[in-house]
């Protein structure tokens, strides 16, 4: 069993689930060092100063890691250079939950490329780093000649390769099982037989989930004439997109609950009374809220795009019995949600549609991170362990 020291500074949201549920169920030992999720630019910038400081109170503590695990919120090289007397040898893995280069903005809004070239350092100082789906590295590899080459001279393009030699993927681990406890086959039948289906947005109400495209959809089926129930969930903060303000004018009626759910247990009451899961998104790198509403029930309308196709068994991409869970279009997400409503098509059984994200439990999941952990603890066990910074001759590129 090794020792794993893991630093995140963004401590809250998805990032906190991760961390608490790779603790909880990894046979190594972890010992956490954490911060507030608050102030994001200042965590990227100055994070490192205060995770340098609680390392070196855990190490006095004699608590000695055998392997470092970041988040892509820890700004790496400032890290190490803080505490290089205290872990010289110690290898390092990154998690990149998102990254700063490629995260879409908000329309107006100009990219400050100091903290994607965070994200690219940190990349340089790891000697593994992992992303939680295909196309978020893909998409990372893809657009880090476009920042170096923004540079006068001295670009480095050739540690792209470097940096993607040492890339892999793996999926996020998700508590899945914990929703068992909350599942009500006798409510969803009863729904079956009314034949009102109940539309759920369980996402963050922000801009990059794009809101205005899921209540488009269902202005459009409430003009078609479609009955319907609906489920707003979903964490948001003081500023929020006005669609959901809207909507709830409109559809008051019709809305089962509007809101942040306040705990797990009412969270996943509410993702089991729901019958098809929509997501407009114009940015995911994985899909957490997905893969849970998917567990609990909820037939899934995806954009065929994004982190979405390798999440999706391919046996069921081409549907032959039930409604398709991916679309092209606009008015193929129309087509099919209309087709589900009336009854024309079926939603995938409830039983294939828990089978999908199942794999991402943590308790069948974990193995694969321990795999990872264990591969660094025995470098550090190896003679001569040093840190592979992948920048190679110091020349202009």
């Amino acid at each position: 069993m090794a020792r794993i020291l893991a630093l995140e500074p963004w401590y809250g949201g998805s990032h906190r689930n991760f961390m608490d549920g790779l603790v909880e169920h990894s046979q190594h030992e972890f010992q956490t060092i954490t911060m507030a999720a608050r102030f994001w630019k200042w965590r990227m910038q100055g994070g490192a100063v205060t995770l340098a400081r609680k390392t070196r109170e855990v190490i006095e503590g004699g608590f000695m890691p055998d392997v470092l695990f970041a988040s892509d919120m820890v700004n790496l090289p400032a890290y190490l250079a803080l505490t290089r007397d205290l872990v010289p040898d110690v290898p390092v893995v990154v998690y990149f939950h998102e990254n700063q280069l490629t995260y879409p903005l908000p329309e107006g809004t100009e990219r400050d490329y100091t903290y994607g070239y965070i994200n690219y350092l940190s990349c340089l100082a790891a000697d593994r780093i992992v992303f939680n789906s295909s196309f978020h590295r893909d998409q990372f590899l893809e657009a880090l000649p476009l920042l170096l080459r923004a540079f006068p001279d001295y670009t480095h393009l050739h540690s792209v390769n470097r940096i993607r030699e040492k890339s892999e993927v793996l999926h996020l681990g998700i508590e899945l099982e914990r929703h068992d406890l909350y599942r009500d086959p006798v409510s969803r039948a009863a729904r079956e037989r009314s034949g009102v289906m109940t539309v759920l947005w369980n996402q963050r109400w922000e801009y990059d989930k794009n809101p205005e495209g899921f209540f488009r959809l269902m202005n459009r089926l409430d003009d078609s004439g479609h009955r319907f129930n609906l489920i707003l969930a979903g964490e948001h903060f003081k500023e929020q997109p006005h669609e959901f303000e809207r909507a709830f004018e409109r559809y008051a009626d019709r809305i089962l609950h509007y809101g942040y759910a306040e705990d797990f247990e009412e969270y996943s009451r509410l993702l089991h009374r729901a019958d098809i899961v929509v997501s407009t998104s114009i940015h995911e790198f994985f899909g957490i809220a997905i893969m849970e509403a998917i567990y609990c029930g909820c037939h899934p309308l995806l954009p065929s795009k994004l982190s979405y196709p390798e999440l999706i068994p391919d046996s069921l991409r081409e549907p032959l019995l039930h409604a398709p869970l991916l679309y092209d279009t606009e008015d193929d997400l129309f087509r099919i949600a209309s087709d589900l409503l009336s009854g024309r098509e079926r939603p995938l059984p409830e039983a294939s549609l828990r089978g999908i994200p199942s794999r991402l439990d943590w308790d069948r999941h974990v193995d694969a991170y321990d795999h990872i952990l264990d591969d660094l603890a025995g470098l550090r066990a190896g003679a001569g362990h040093v840190l592979d910074h992948g920048v190679g001759e110091l020349r202009p590129t």
